[in-house]
C-alpha cells in the first residue's frame, strides 16, 4: 500500500468503540423520542431497525402477553450470546434470576400500565466459568396495531466478559421515567392476581344460630342437627368416610 492511499483512509473512531452500556441506552433512547413524532408512544410499525442499526445487537422487541409478564418478538445478537441459545419466544423473565423476577414483572407492568419509561441496573454474579457481569436495561413503551400499549422496544446491555451461557441477572436497582418531561410516574407495585376481588366481612342478615340475643339468652342445650365445630381441628374430626352398600343381587 502506497502513502497516498494510507493518506487516503478515513477511520471513524465510532465504528471501532467498545461496547459502553450509557451509550447503548441513550442513543435507544434518541430513537424512541425521534419516532414519536408529536405523540405520547410511538407504534409498533413505526420501529425500523435500521434506524437503530448501531445498537441492533442489543435491542429487542417485547409483547405483552399477561398482566406482569412479556415475550419476546425480536431481539439482537448480543441477547443470543447471553442465553446460548434462540431467545425469540421466550419470557423476557428468563434474563433474571427467580428471586428478582416478581420485581421485574411489577416493573414491567408499570410500563405497559402507566405507561412509562424503565431503566435497570443488573448484576450477573461470579461462579464457575462466570465471571460478574454488570449490565443495564431499558423498557420504552409502544402501541401495537390496535391501538394499546403491550408492546414494548428495549435493549439489554452486558459489559465484560459473558463466560459460560447462560447468564442471568439480578436486578440492583430500578428507576422509572415519565414519557413527557415533567409527567408523573406511577410507583411498580404486585398486580392481583386471578379474579379475586377485595376482601369484605361477612354480615350475617339474622342471628347468628347458638349466639345470645337480646331477646333469646344463651343455652347451653346442643344445637339440633349438624354438630358444631369452631377450630380446624374439630371440623377434621366430623369428617366421616361412607362406604357403599354391596349391591344385592338374586339367583
Amino acid at each position: 500500500m502506497s502513502s497516498d492511499d494510507a493518506m487516503g483512509r478515513i477511520v471513524r473512531l465510532q465504528d471501532y468503540d467498545t461496547c459502553r452500556p450509557d451509550r447503548v441506552l441513550r442513543e435507544m433512547r434518541e430513537y424512541w423520542d425521534s419516532i414519536r413524532k408529536g405523540r405520547a408512544i410511538p407504534a409498533r410499525s413505526d420501529v425500523d431497525p435500521r434506524g437503530i442499526a448501531r445498537t441492533l445487537d442489543y435491542a429487542f422487541i417485547l409483547e405483552r402477553i399477561a398482566p406482569g409478564a412479556g415475550r419476546m418478538r425480536l431481539a439482537g445478537r448480543h441477547l443470543i450470546d447471553l442465553m446460548g441459545m434462540e431467545v425469540r419466544g421466550m419470557p423476557v423473565c428468563a434474563f433474571l434470576n427467580t428471586s428478582s423476577r416478581g420485581r421485574f414483572s411489577d416493573v414491567l407492568e408499570s410500563v405497559f400500565k402507566a405507561p412509562q419509561v424503565a431503566q435497570l441496573t443488573l448484576q450477573g454474579k461470579a461462579d464457575y466459568g462466570r465471571p460478574q457481569l454488570s449490565a443495564q436495561m431499558l423498557l420504552l413503551p409502544l402501541r401495537s396495531d390496535l391501538g394499546d400499549v403491550t408492546r414494548a422496544l428495549g435493549c439489554l446491555v452486558a459489559d465484560g466478559d459473558t463466560g459460560i451461557a447462560p447468564r442471568r441477572f439480578d436486578i440492583l436497582d430500578d428507576e422509572v421515567m415519565p414519557i413527557i418531561e415533567g409527567g408523573t410516574t406511577v410507583k411498580p407495585s404486585p398486580s392481583a392476581i386471578g379474579f379475586a376481588e377485595g376482601r369484605t366481612d361477612f354480615k350475617p342478615r339474622g342471628p347468628v344460630r347458638g349466639k345470645p340475643t337480646p331477646d333469646k339468652p344463651a343455652t347451653d342445650k346442643p344445637h339440633r342437627g349438624f354438630p358444631q365445630a369452631d377450630t380446624p381441628e374439630e371440623r377434621r374430626a366430623l369428617f366421616r368416610v361412607i362406604q357403599p352398600l354391596p349391591t344385592r343381587t338374586d339367583d
